[in-house]
């Protein structure tokens, strides 16, 4: 694995020869690759994982769990990672291409609107090589204001286990908050930048791949599971319309390796119907609304097994839930 400082120097948003460097505002490319570190998109990826903890703040947490543990019975441990979600026996799968005809038929009176900022919840997994890999369950609420200034709002919460003790990360280290807890809640002033994901997001699908290469800094066109990254990187940024999503579902169905494999509910109670890659080392499952083929959900799951970090195959790495 490489040495985490090079690849900080090389994810470096500003660096010394830049012309913004010191006190001056970033330019267009600069602010795009802070938000590549910030929003987990950049060289510690998705895919791989949110969080390195340290071996100390996961100690904590190893305590933590022990804790829950011994308090008796009626106490569900906090750190309880998400298990993969489970197609419906019997249900029949639906074509991707027949996705983006649903989503397109939605979008026939143009509503609802393309909206910047977006609700998520996430479940993201965090590995240490000497202690067993933590889940940390956030809620992330992003509102833009008319003076393009916004607001940002983050909290400790897991919908599987309602008003139960959250295991969150904070100043003081890691350890159990109440549901709801607040983590943070800060304002940002005005933001100028007008590249992808910042800059409005297109509603034809050529467009839009090409903006989503443009936002993930490819040269070559995008992959699959790329693509479905790029795709999670958009969630976190807008909350889409109608037409962006049936310009996202038509994008997907001429996807590579993406298969229909059926229906599920998701893990906040939502029927819908996924789609499955099998990439190397994990599965990735796109999770659609059947109703208006809008993304519900991204789940990535590791397929093989890595003793180094004590993941075990069928754990799942990452989960993102978009709300509206």
């Amino acid at each position: 694995m490489p040495d985490e400082l090079d690849l900080l120097r090389a994810a470096n948003p500003v660096p010394a020869d830049g012309l913004h460097f010191r006190d001056g505002p970033l330019d267009h490319d600069a602010e795009r690759r802070l938000n590549q570190l910030r929003h987990g998109s950049g060289p510690f990826g998705r895919r791989r994982t949110r969080w390195m903890w340290s071996l100390a703040t996961v100690a904590v947490v190893a305590a933590a769990a022990l804790a829950l543990l011994l308090v008796g019975p009626n106490t569900v441990p906090a750190v309880a990672a998400p298990r993969p979600l489970i197609v419906q026996a019997g249900s029949t799968p639906v074509p991707l291409a027949r996705m983006a005809e649903i989503a397109e038929a939605a979008a026939a009176d143009g509503s609802p609107e393309l909206r910047k900022g977006t609700h998520v919840q996430t479940w993201s997994m965090g590995m240490s090589e000497d202690e067993p890999p933590i889940t940390l369950p956030v809620e992330r609420v992003v509102r833009w204001r008319a003076d393009a200034s916004r607001t940002e709002l983050v909290v400790a919460t897991d919908p599987r286990q309602p008003g139960r003790p959250v295991l969150s990360e904070g100043d003081g280290g890691t350890g159990l908050v109440e549901d709801g807890h607040v983590i943070s809640e800060q304002t940002f002033g005005p933001s100028w930048s007008d590249a992808p994901p910042e800059s409005t997001p297109p509603h034809d699908p050529g467009l839009l791949k090409a903006y989503l290469q443009e936002a993930q800094h490819r040269s070559t066109v995008l992959t699959t599971p790329e693509l479905l990254d790029a795709v999670g990187v958009l969630l976190d940024h807008w909350t889409l319309g109608a037409r962006e999503d049936a310009a996202v579902a038509r994008m997907l169905a001429d996807a590579e390796g993406l298969r229909p494999v059926g229906r599920v509910t998701d893990r906040l109670g939502r029927p819908g119907q996924a789609y499955v890659y099998d990439g190397h080392g994990s599965r990735q499952m796109l999770i659609m609304d059947p109703a208006t083929g809008a993304v519900l959900g991204l789940e990535d799951t590791a397929t093989v097994a890595e003793p180094k970090w004590g993941l075990k195959a069928g754990d799942v790495m990452d989960y993102s839930a978009w709300m509206r």
